[in-house]
């Protein structure tokens, strides 16, 4: 039986600000780990902006955002890091994920959880790598991760007994919607949703119409978002990447070959938002 009342975040981007903002709201000890002391900086900032949004919408208080915003120690420090259940959320590369996570076990005892937010990466893969395959699930929140309500919660082969029940609580306590899935090449929604950037970049590609027209269309569709205003939210690099994770996986099926546009753009570093240029072009 586990009890999870501190998590660690391993990774101060912004999903993993996101995750450590949202298990802070909820009553979560947290530490929000990064080696990048400006990482931890931009974390900090955008986690009070977020905060205080949810004051303005008269969703909490100043009293529980004050109170949120003290249950996070922000810190460089891995040997800091030691709580029930460690979230990693780096970049989505597999040895850099189990380096992280052989760190860690290092730092924590074997009653801790160990999740990763990968997004493609095989869970099984991860815990090839590490000591105790049986403390590793996958827990892979959505962009923004303060709002979406959906998470994957992705058993691996050796996930420990109780572990997986363990993970849905914590999902519930932060007002989410858990959905246990399988090991397989990009789960549910990212396997799914490959159809909806490869196609609309295969029509970008063949002419005569324009980013802006394709959202619009599949907005007044009925789409929350269209296809390349969420290719440029996640960012270009990482969306690349999971399609290449998932080609690959299948073994390289001509319907999910990644789209060239997205490569070009890729590899001259225009990856969206955080960039300022994506396939729209952003103030920063």
């Amino acid at each position: 039986m586990y009890n999870i009342e501190s998590i660690c975040v391993a990774g101060a981007g912004t999903m993993g600000s996101g995750i450590a903002q949202t298990a802070a709201r909820y009553g979560f000890r947290v530490i929000q780990f990064d080696v990048n002391e400006a990482m931890l900086e931009r974390s900090r900032a955008s986690i009070t902006a977020g905060l205080s949004f949810l004051v303005e919408k008269k969703k909490m208080t100043e009293d529980e955002k004050r109170a949120a915003l003290e249950s996070i120690t922000f810190t460089t420090d891995l040997q800091a890091c030691r709580a029930d259940l460690v979230i990693e959320a780096i970049i989505e590369d597999l040895a850099a994920k189990v380096s992280l996570f052989r760190s860690l076990a290092v730092v924590n005892e074997r009653a801790a959880i160990f999740a990763t937010n990968t997004s493609s990466i095989s869970v099984n893969a991860i815990a090839d790598g590490l000591p105790d395959p049986a403390q590793l699930v996958g827990m892979h929140f959505f962009n923004p991760a303060p709002v979406m309500k959906l998470v994957e919660v992705i058993e691996g082969a050796r996930t420990g007994a109780g572990v997986t029940e363990a993970i849905m609580a914590v999902c519930r306590k932060m007002e989410k919607t858990p959905v246990v899935c399988r090991d397989v090449p990009g789960f549910i929604v990212n396997r799914v949703a490959r159809h909806y950037y490869l196609e609309a970049m295969r029509l970008l590609e063949n002419g005569g119409i324009t980013p802006a027209e394709i959202d619009v269309l599949m907005e007044s569709a009925g789409f929350k978002m269209g296809p390349f205003k969420l290719m440029d939210l996640i960012g270009l690099d990482i969306n690349y990447g999971v399609s290449r994770i998932v080609w690959e996986a299948l073994g390289q099926p001509a319907r999910l070959e990644p789209a060239l546009i997205q490569q070009q753009k890729v590899e001259r570093g225009e990856l969206g938002r955080k960039t300022g240029k994506g396939f729209y072009e952003y103030n920063l």
